[in-house]
């Protein structure tokens, strides 16, 4: 699904993934909900802040396993991928820890290139065991 590049769409892109979940039979305050939405919500909004390109979407994939589920969120962006790293930003900096975040919550994620468009792909999965 395609979300507009900005707050509200990393809302939206929230709100689905939390919904989608809840309809797999994963509920609302459940652990893969809580997780995956938490997950998601910091995807979509590093899509937002360091991937937006004027005028273009960024894009949420939610796939459902028999052992893991798994979400994309794709940008246009190509000259700036996320890469893992142990460094915590500083005690005051407002941003900085979304992908410490994911590293954190997720049981593998990583960088794709965009399929079938320019771009990237931020996925992570969180294992259902």
């Amino acid at each position: 699904m395609a979300f507009t590049s900005s707050p509200r769409g990393a809302r939206l892109a929230r709100r689905l993934v939390s919904h989608r979940l809840d309809s797999w039979g994963h509920p609302y305050g459940g652990r893969v909900n809580e997780t995956l939405t938490l997950i998601a919500a910091e995807l979509a909004a590093n899509a937002v802040r360091h991937g937006h390109v004027a005028g273009r979407d960024f894009h949420v994939r939610l796939t459902h396993g028999t052992a893991a589920v798994r979400v994309e969120v794709s940008d246009t962006r190509t000259e700036r991928v996320p890469v893992l790293t142990d460094a915590e930003a500083p005690g005051d900096a407002e941003s900085g820890r979304g992908l410490l975040i994911v590293t954190g919550l997720a049981t593998r994620w990583g960088v794709t290139p965009r399929d079938g468009a320019p771009g990237r792909t931020v996925w992570a999965e969180l294992s259902l065991a």
